[in-house]
C-alpha cells in the first residue's frame, strides 16, 4: 500500500504542489491539496508543509483561498481554466493565476495533521507561524463575506461544496432561465466516460454561474445571483477547522486565540442545527434564495459526525448503518441514498463512493467511539485502492472503478488510515 500510493503522489508532483490527477486534472486544487497533505506527511513531512505552503501563498487580498491555482501551460487542458477568470484584472486577486471561487474550508485540519507528523521539522520550519494568520484570514472572509443572519457559509456555485452535482443542486439550477451561451467545452471527456460526469446541460449552467460571478469581480455582493446555498458538509468542515485553529493557536501559546476558535466552532455547530431534517435523518442543504431545505440524503449531511457533543450523532450513525447508504455492506459510503430514484451508480455525487468522503466518515467513527467500523472501513479503502488504480471514485455496489485513475487524494488518505488505524 505505501509503495504503491508513493508511487501516484511522486508521479502527481509538480515541484511545489500534487495534481489530482495527470491528465484531467491539471492544476493545483484547493481541498485536494489539503487532504493530500495529509498522506503526503506520512512520506514526507516537508513535502506535505510545501505541499500547504504553495496553496496558502495563492490566498487573495479579502482572505478567500481560490478553488484552483492554474497551470498556464496546461490552461486548454481543463475548462474553465486561466483565461476564463482573468483573475489578474479582479483587485482582491492573488499575484497568480487562480479561479474565484472557493472550496470547502479543510485546510486547518490538514495542517494541523502535517505538523503533528514531525513537529520539530515544522517548528525548524516555522510551518505553523507561517500558516496560521492565513487560516485565520480564511475563516474571517467566510465570516465576514459568506455568511448571513444563520451564522452558516453559503455557497455561490456547486463547484464550491467539491460534489459539484449532488442532488442538492437540482431544484435550484432547474429554476435559473439563464445558461452559458457558447459551446460549452468539456476536456474532461478526453479522460473520462461522460456517462460519470456531469451533463452537458449542468455544465452551461456551471459555466453561467462562473462567469456572472467573475463578472461581478468575485465580490460577494451579487444579491441576485441566482444560485445561493448552504451546505452542510462545507460547513461542518468549517467548524471542524475552527477545532483545529484552536489547537494551532494553543500550540502557538495563544490561550486566547484558542478560545476563540473553540466558541466559533460552538457557534457553527449549533447554526447547522437549522439544516437538521428529523424525517430524513440526516442533515440537508438549504437555498437561500427559495427559504426551501433540499431534502436529499447525501453523503454531505453525514459529515456533520465530525463534530463533537453533536445533537444527532446517534441518529447520523443509524442513517449511515442502515438502509440509505448501508455501511459495511457496500464499497465504502455512497454519496447518495441507494434507495433514492435519483440514485446512479456511475455519475460522479449522485452515487458513487468517493475516497475522501469515506475518509471524513472514517475519521468520524473513530473520533466517536466506533473503531471497529472505522478500521474496517479503512480496510475497505485499501483494498479497492490498491486493486483498481486509485481510482477517483467507486461503483458502491460492486466497487468497480469510476472516473480517473491514479488519483491522488485516493492515495494520500487511504495511505493515511492505512498507517494509522490499520496499526492500531
Amino acid at each position: 500500500m505505501r509503495a504503491a500510493a508513493t508511487r501516484v503522489l511522486e508521479r502527481n508532483w509538480r515541484g511545489t504542489y500534487t495534481v489530482p490527477a495527470g491528465g484531467l486534472y491539471p492544476h493545483q486544487w484547493s481541498w485536494d491539496s489539503a487532504f493530500i497533505a495529509v498522506g503526503l506527511r506520512h512520506i514526507s513531512p516537508r513535502r506535505a508543509q510545501i505541499e500547504l505552503d504553495s496553496l496558502l501563498s495563492a490566498q487573495w487580498h479579502d482572505g478567500r483561498l481560490p478553488q484552483i491555482v492554474f497551470n498556464r501551460e496546461r490552461d486548454d487542458d481543463y475548462s474553465p481554466g486561466g483565461d476564463f477568470w482573468r483573475s489578474e484584472t479582479i483587485p482582491e486577486s492573488s499575484a497568480v493565476s487562480t479561479a474565484g471561487l472557493v472550496q470547502p474550508p479543510n485546510h486547518a485540519l490538514a495542517v494541523l495533521l502535517v505538523h503533528e507528523a514531525d513537529p520539530a521539522e515544522s517548528r525548524r520550519r516555522r510551518f505553523l507561524e507561517r500558516a496560521y494568520p492565513r487560516l485565520v484570514a480564511w475563516h474571517h472572509y467566510l465570516r465576514s463575506r459568506r455568511s448571513g443572519p444563520s451564522g452558516l457559509a453559503r455557497i455561490v456555485h456547486p463547484w464550491e461544496s467539491g460534489m459539484d452535482n449532488s442532488p442538492y443542486w437540482d431544484a435550484p439550477l432547474a429554476a435559473m432561465t439563464e445558461t452559458f451561451v457558447d459551446d460549452v467545452p468539456r476536456p474532461d471527456l478526453q479522460h473520462a466516460d461522460a456517462s460519470h460526469r456531469p451533463s452537458n446541460a449542468e455544465y452551461g449552467k456551471y459555466l453561467y454561474l462562473a462567469g456572472r460571478y467573475r463578472d461581478h469581480d468575485c465580490d460577494d455582493l451579487d444579491a441576485l445571483s441566482p444560485f445561493q446555498l448552504e451546505d452542510p458538509a462545507f460547513n461542518a468542515l468549517w467548524a471542524r477547522s475552527e477545532l483545529a485553529l484552536a489547537d494551532i493557536a494553543a500550540a502557538l501559546g495563544d490561550d486566547a486565540s484558542a478560545a476563540e476558535h473553540r466558541e466559533n466552532a460552538e457557534q457553527i455547530a449549533h447554526a447547522l442545527e437549522s439544516l437538521w431534517d428529523e424525517g430524513l435523518g440526516c442533515f440537508v442543504a438549504r437555498d437561500l434564495l427559495s427559504g426551501r431545505l433540499q431534502r436529499f440524503r447525501t453523503v454531505s449531511g453525514l459529515v456533520p459526525l465530525l463534530l463533537p457533543d453533536l445533537a444527532h450523532t446517534d441518529a447520523l450513525l443509524q442513517t449511515l448503518r442502515g438502509e440509505h447508504f448501508a455501511l459495511g455492506q457496500v464499497a465504502l459510503v455512497p454519496s447518495h441514498d441507494l434507495t433514492a430514484p435519483t440514485f446512479d451508480t456511475a455519475r460522479y455525487w449522485r452515487g458513487p463512493s468517493w475516497f475522501n468522503t469515506a475518509w471524513l466518515v472514517a475519521e468520524a467513527l473513530d473520533e466517536r467511539g466506533h473503531g471497529s467500523e472505522a478500521r474496517a472501513l479503512a480496510e475497505q479503502m485499501s483494498s479497492l485502492a490498491v486493486t483498481h488504480d486509485f481510482p477517483e471514485y467507486v461503483d458502491p455496489h460492486t466497487g468497480a472503478p469510476r472516473g480517473t485513475l491514479d488519483f491522488s487524494w485516493t492515495a494520500a488518505l487511504s495511505l493515511d488510515l492505512s498507517i494509522r488505524l490499520g496499526a492500531r
